[in-house]
C-alpha cells in the first residue's frame, strides 16, 4: 500500500531539444511537408486542447465521457483485480478518476505524457484523490519505447488505458506498430482499454475540428508558436492558415497549415521557401467502425473482449486482451 506523501518523482523519457529541431528540420525539407503532431503538448498546447474538449462542436471528449460515466464499473471488471494501470497522453486524467475509482485494488497508476508541466500536476493530483494507489508518472513520448516504473507492490498485470481516439492520429500500419509495442510491454495476460472515434457524418467531423471559436486553429497554430519559442524559428504565424476536411476515402480528418503567401521561414540555420498556398500536414485522425479497428488490433496480437458506445454509436471504447 503506498503512503500518502504523494506522487513519486517523474520518470523522464521526454525527447530532447535537438530531436525536436531534428524532427522540424526534417518535415520541412520534405514534400509533402509535414510536422508530427506529438509535438502540438507543449504547455499551451496542452492547454488548447482542454479547451477544444469543453466545445460544442467536439462531440469526442464528452461523448467518451459519457461512455466512462455509464460503463466504468463493466470496463473495471474486464481489466481485473490487481492491476497497474497505464495511461497514454493522461492529460488531465478526468476520464480515468472513473476508472481508477471503479477498479478493484489497483496496484499502481502510471500516467504518461510528454508535458512535463501538466503530468506533475496531474500526478499530484491524482495521488491526493487515491492516496491507496502509487502514483509513478513517466514523461515520454509513448510513440516510442520506454521503460515501466517498478511499483512497491507487484501487480497481477498490466493494462494501458488509452483514451481520447488519439490512436486515431496514427495511419494504419502506424498504429498497428503502436499496438504491438503496447503487446510488448504488458506481455501476456496483459489488456488494452481503448477509445476509438467511430465513422460518421462529413458535416459533425468537420465542424469538430473547424470550431467557431478558433480554439482548434489556435491550438494547430501553436505548433508553429513553439518552433519560434523553443527553436528560435523565424515564422510569421500571422501568414498561416488552419486547414480542416474528411477525407471519405481514407475514413479520416486531415489538418495542416497552409501558407497564405509566397514566404521563407527560417529554422536553425536551414531555411524553407513557401508558395502561396502550399501546405504543413500536422494532423490524421482516422476514423473507424468497431470490427475494422478489431481487425487492425488483432494484428498487433489483441484480441477484442468487449466494447461500449453511445446510443448515437458516434464513440466506442474497447478492452482487448493480450493472450500469448
Amino acid at each position: 500500500m503506498a503512503d500518502d506523501a504523494g506522487a513519486a518523482d517523474v520518470l523522464d523519457f521526454a525527447p530532447k531539444t535537438d530531436t525536436f529541431l531534428d524532427d522540424v528540420v526534417s518535415g520541412l525539407s520534405t514534400r509533402p511537408r509535414s510536422l508530427p503532431c506529438k509535438y502540438f503538448y507543449d504547455e499551451r498546447g496542452a492547454q488548447l486542447f482542454d479547451e477544444i474538449c469543453q466545445l460544442d462542436e467536439y462531440y469526442v471528449t464528452r461523448t467518451e465521457l459519457a461512455i466512462m460515466r455509464r460503463y466504468a464499473d463493466e470496463m473495471a471488471e474486464q481489466i481485473g483485480e490487481g492491476v497497474m494501470l497505464v495511461e497514454y497522453g493522461s492529460g488531465a486524467s478526468t476520464k480515468t478518476r472513473l476508472l481508477l475509482n471503479a477498479l478493484v485494488d489497483p496496484v499502481a497508476y502510471v500516467p504518461v505524457d510528454i508535458s512535463r508541466e501538466q503530468l506533475e500536476a496531474t500526478s499530484e493530483r491524482l495521488a491526493d484523490q487515491f492516496p491507496g494507489v502509487e502514483v509513478l508518472p513517466v514523461c515520454a513520448d509513448f510513440t516510442d519505447k520506454f521503460s515501466l516504473p517498478t511499483a512497491s507492490r507487484q501487480p497481477t498485470h498490466d493494462a494501458v488505458y488509452f483514451p481520447g481516439s488519439t490512436i486515431g492520429n496514427f495511419r494504419p500500419h502506424e498504429a498497428e506498430a503502436m499496438l504491438r509495442r503496447i503487446v510488448d510491454l504488458c506481455g501476456c495476460g496483459g489488456g488494452l482499454l481503448i477509445g476509438v472515434d467511430l465513422q460518421k457524418e462529413t458535416d459533425v467531423l468537420e465542424s469538430a475540428y473547424n470550431d467557431a471559436e478558433g480554439v482548434t486553429a489556435a491550438f494547430n497554430l501553436n505548433l508553429l508558436d513553439r518552433i519560434n519559442r523553443e527553436l528560435e524559428g523565424e515564422i510569421d504565424v500571422d501568414q498561416f492558415e488552419h486547414r480542416a476536411h474528411y477525407n471519405e476515402t481514407e475514413c479520416r480528418v486531415e489538418l495542416s497549415l497552409v501558407s497564405q503567401t509566397d514566404q521563407t521561414l527560417r529554422v536553425g540555420d536551414e531555411e524553407f521557401a513557401f508558395a502561396e498556398g502550399e501546405s504543413i500536414h500536422t494532423e490524421y485522425s482516422h476514423k473507424y467502425t468497431i470490427e475494422s479497428f478489431a481487425k487492425l488490433a488483432a494484428g498487433a496480437g489483441l484480441t477484442l473482449r468487449k466494447s461500449w458506445t453511445d446510443e448515437r454509436e458516434r464513440f466506442a471504447v474497447l478492452h482487448l486482451a493480450i493472450l500469448d
